[in-house]
């Protein structure tokens, strides 16, 4: 409820110093806060009580407590408190974006890290079973040219060589989905404008059957997109 009055109090604030609606104050502002901070810290593992693998908590404590309100420990002794560790992802993640204010996608981080800390999935590992890994790159030329990196075939070919990529559905300077080699996986990737000569892809990879095939595609795709910035700024 503090949460809800704080929030209802920064959308007051923003409609007096823009004169928008309510809903327009409100959007912005969750679409603010929803935005993944590039540079957040990250917070060091968390040894599991049985001896399992350690858990990396995505962010740190003082990152988490920024745009949520409550820090690790907090949400973690209060989803226990819930019963969270016996409800579905998607109830767990709503009930953080609608009880307590939480914008999606950091409702989504919480209840992801709540469900490997608790050893209900193992980093990486999605609420479906399958893994899945990402990677960004900034690149210092306008939007559509880097779409056109991964659209155009022959472009494509200078940084991911040998590739089966399989494109299925585009939105020139937005989004691109395509199948991966037989199929089984698939990639999709996010462009975002930042300036006129300027602009960032993220890459997600999904669909991959087991923690060692992520591991591997996660060097992979970091590589392969550090490589993409090479030929475009080159």
């Amino acid at each position: 409820m503090t949460r809800q009055k704080s929030f209802k109090g920064r959308v007051r604030a923003r409609m007096d110093k823009t004169a928008e609606s309510y809903t327009t104050a409100r959007r912005q502002l969750l679409a603010r806060a929803s935005a993944a901070p590039e540079t957040a810290p990250e917070a060091a593992p968390e040894a599991a009580p049985d001896g399992a693998p350690e858990i990396r908590r995505p962010y740190s404590d003082e990152v988490i407590r920024r745009n949520t309100g409550r820090d690790w420990d907090q949400w973690f002794a209060l989803l226990d408190e819930w019963g969270a560790a016996e409800r579905p992802h998607p109830e767990i993640a709503r009930w953080i974006a609608e009880a307590h204010a939480v914008p999606g996608w950091w409702a989504q981080g919480v209840t992801v890290a709540y469900e490997q800390a608790r050893g209900r999935r193992v980093p990486g590992q999605r609420c479906d079973g399958d893994f899945s890994v990402s990677a960004s790159k900034t690149v210092a030329v306008p939007v559509g040219r880097l779409f056109e990196a991964f659209a155009d075939q022959d472009l494509r070919e200078r940084w991911l060589p040998d590739a089966a990529f399989e494109l299925r559905t585009a939105q020139p300077g937005r989004s691109l989905r395509a199948n991966w080699e037989d199929g089984s996986t698939r990639v999709n990737v996010n462009f975002t404008a930042l300036g006129a000569a300027k602009s960032q892809a993220a890459v997600q990879h999904e669909r991959l059957p087991d923690a060692e095939t992520a591991e591997t595609m996660k060097t992979y795709w970091r590589e392969r997109v550090a490589i993409l910035k090479q030929v475009l700024e080159d």
